[in-house]
Formats: C-alpha cells, sequence, structure tokens
C-alpha cells in the first residue's frame, strides 16, 4: 500500500499507542489531498468493498500523516468529510469519520492525537455493535472498546482534574438515530478513558441516580437538539416522548415536544435540570437538518462548505 510516496521506517505499539519514524521527503498538502480524496471515497462511493478499501486506507494514512513534526498544527481543511474536533486547552485534538454499511449499520473510525513531545496517537475501534443499550450509559470504554460517533463538539471542565465533553452523532439504524454527550479524560498513563460517573440525576420520588454517559434516540426523520449551551452553561436536550412510527415497521419512536431539559454543571458534577424554562420551542419538530443529513446539504455535519463540481459547458 502506498504512503503518499515516503516509507515507514518502524512501528512501535505500547498500550494503544501508536508512534513512527518516517523519512524526510514529506509534504503535508499533498497527503492531505490524498487524504481527502479517500475520505471521499468512504462516504460517496457506491460500492461497499470500496468504500471499507479507502476506510482502512485513510486510518493507515492519517496514522502515518499525524506522526510528521509539525502535524498537530496541520489543520487538514480539506479533509471534509472528517470530523476535527481540537480541545480548547489545545492539548489534543480527535478525529472521527463515518462508513455507511447498509441502512442499519454505520461504522465508525477514530483517533486522538496528543500534542506532547512524543507524538502520542491513540486510534479507537468501533465496538459499539457489542455494547448493550442498557449498559451505554454506565459503561466506562477504553480506546478499543469505543463507542463510534461523529463528534461535532468539545467542551472542557473541571472535575479534580480537567475532563472533556464530546457531543456526537451516530447514524444508529435506518429508523432512528443517535445522539451522545460522552466524558472524556485520561488516566495516569496517558490513555484515553471514555465514560465518568459525573451526570447526577435526582428526580422527587425515583432513587438518584449517575450515569457515564448520556445518548439519545430518537425518530431518523427528526432533528434533535443535544448540545452544550455557552451562554447559559448547560447542557441541553430536547425532551423526547413516545409515537406510533409512521411507516409500516417502524414501531413506536421518540421525538421532541417541544420543551427542553439538561444539566447544569455544580460542585464537579453535571446535575439534571428537568425543565429548562427559558428555552421552549414554538416550531413543532421539524425534519431532520445538516446534523442528521450530513450528505444532502450543502454544509456537512460540521459546518463545513460541501465542494460542488461545475457541470462543464459544450
Amino acid at each position: 500500500m502506498r504512503l503518499f510516496g515516503f516509507l515507514v521506517l518502524f512501528i512501535t505499539c505500547t498500550s494503544g499507542q501508536i508512534l513512527f519514524s518516517q523519512a524526510a521527503d514529506f509534504s503535508f498538502p499533498k497527503a492531505e489531498e490524498e487524504l481527502a480524496t479517500l475520505a471521499n471515497k468512504v462516504v460517496n462511493d457506491s460500492l461497499l468493498e470500496d468504500r471499507l478499501a479507502a476506510y482502512e486506507e485513510f486510518e493507515t494514512n492519517l496514522l502515518a500523516t499525524l506522526q510528521q513534526p509539525a502535524s498537530f498544527d496541520y489543520l487538514f481543511e480539506a479533509v471534509q468529510s472528517v470530523s476535527i474536533q481540537q480541545a480548547p486547552d489545545s492539548t489534543f485534538r480527535i478525529f472521527t469519520w463515518q462508513l455507511f454499511v447498509d441502512n442499519n449499520t454505520y461504522k465508525y473510525g477514530g483517533l486522538i492525537q496528543k500534542n506532547d513531545e512524543a507524538g502520542s496517537i491513540y486510534p479507537l475501534t468501533d465496538d459499539s455493535e457489542n455494547i448493550e443499550s442498557y449498559d451505554l450509559e454506565y459503561e466506562t470504554l477504553g480506546p478499543e472498546e469505543w463507542y463510534g460517533a461523529l463528534y461535532y463538539n468539545i467542551f472542557a471542565f473541571d472535575s479534580v482534574a480537567t475532563k472533556y465533553l464530546l457531543f456526537g452523532y451516530d447514524g444508529f439504524k435506518f429508523f432512528h438515530k443517535r445522539k451522545v454527550a460522552e466524558i472524556l479524560s485520561f488516566d495516569e498513563a496517558g490513555v484515553p478513558v471514555f465514560g465518568a460517573a459525573l451526570f447526577s440525576k435526582e428526580i422527587e420520588g425515583y432513587p438518584p441516580s449517575s450515569k457515564n454517559r448520556l445518548y439519545l434516540e430518537y425518530d431518523a426523520s427528526i432533528a434533535v437538539r443535544l448540545n452544550y449551551d455557552e451562554k447559559m452553561n448547560i447542557i441541553i436536550h430536547d425532551h423526547l416522548i413516545q409515537m406510533r412510527g409512521q411507516y409500516k415497521g417502524q414501531g413506536t419512536v421518540n421525538v421532541p415536544d417541544g420543551s427542553y431539559e439538561g444539566y447544569y454543571f455544580e460542585e464537579g458534577i453535571w446535575k439534571y435540570k428537568e425543565k429548562i424554562f427559558d428555552l421552549v420551542s414554538e416550531e413543532p419538530p421539524r425534519e431532520a437538518d445538516k446534523e442528521e443529513n450530513p450528505l444532502k446539504e450543502k454544509l456537512d455535519i460540521f459546518g463545513k462548505k460541501r465542494r460542488v463540481k461545475k457541470k462543464k459547458k459544450n
């Protein structure tokens, strides 16, 4: 497999950390161009076998590229179909990308690049097919058992040590989509840890509970909000109710009812707020926006402009 015309001299793997050493005849623009071509294939090629091949080659090439000196400062703006979220304190950034397998199967790729002297990189392995829905909110996961998602926002907060909120989208299934709020931290060895019991929920009449992450599962045709609101300093998400699906075989689906709930940060944890009264939608649930339909809009899930090929004039 060709890696942008340079030779990988050696590879060392320790605890999921990948280290490369490469020859000097390297060009970031050229590497970026090839990565952009592969990423486009992952999303748009009509044949699954070609999408899979591009998916694997993209990860290999990205790993090699990021081991080049000063790679952390390179933005990769031309790689349109990959999310790159940088930590607010610039200590790391996380790349995620999506592969459509079939109507009910999506596969996610990802890696974390740390801004340290070693140039540490941790590939993320999507293990979501082995994580049951009833376990998802309570699991602590490592890089090899990651719940795959496309991350669209990151926020740092302090709870004993600095931790990060990751907000992601999961294509999940044909009729049902998911969004997830994930807590990311790093252990003493610097290895990424996904999940922390910092989402606290106390409702009168129910025993208090703590969750490691939040997720919303909802009707694929509806846009749902799950994000951090900087002005209000709170995690906000739609309040969902169950309804009968409008299509045969769809079953029941979750849809927004126009109100919002969320979590505010206090004493090192995120505390549940049942109603956010100053944020009420006056509009009925709408069709999924660009975040849920990244291939159908001029702007993709990351807010980047899509490149549209101009038709040649005769």
